[in-house]
């Protein structure tokens, strides 16, 4: 079993709470512990996951948050939505990865759709740069039409007007000392 928050966050987390924010304003829930990623992803539910881990990485996270986002504004969309961000809720993605991940390299950002425990999509960070946010939008679309799924957009089109993209460089954030 896990423990509960083990390690610290290696990047302030002042400095990556609008990156966090671009997700929860378009409605992913956190799972900042373990315990919240296993029993969010661990249901036999027959509802899709779309899970992403979040990343200080400007130039794949800075592509891929809008493109999730922007995807997500689709009119079929999965049914949850859930996120964690790497190197700070270490734990977290820690557990994503071993327990739901596993035949993929580690990597963040990431975003993948689970079903029942089943991995049913993955784009790793190797798969995601180089791509606008427009073309991973795309490709997330088309995969929620293949896939079971509820009505979209998750955020009416006035509130995504007002929607924040947080786009920085990574080496820019500072790490986090105690």
């Amino acid at each position: 079993m896990y423990q509960i928050n083990s390690k610290p966050p290696i990047y302030d987390p002042i400095a990556v709470q609008p990156m966090r924010d671009e997700l929860t304003f378009v409605g992913f829930e956190e799972m900042l512990t373990p315990d919240v990623a296993e029993k969010n992803l661990s249901a036999i539910d027959n509802e899709t996951k779309l899970v992403f881990i979040n990343s200080v990485c400007g130039c794949s996270a800075g592509s891929a948050r809008p493109g999730v986002t922007l995807a997500l504004q689709h009119n079929k969309i999965p049914h949850k939505l859930y996120t964690s961000f790497a190197g700070n809720d270490r734990d977290s993605v820690e557990l994503i990865r071993e327990n739901y991940l596993p035949q993929f390299a580690p990597s963040s950002p990431a975003i993948a759709i689970l079903k029942n425990g089943e991995t049913l999509f993955h784009m790793g960070r190797a798969d995601i740069i180089g791509k606008s946010p427009e073309e991973i939008a795309n490709l997330l679309t088309s995969i929620f039409d293949s896939v079971d799924g509820r009505k979209g957009p998750s955020i009416n089109s006035d509130n995504y007007q007002n929607l924040v993209q947080s786009i920085s460089c990574g080496s820019k954030i500072p790490r986090y000392s105690n």
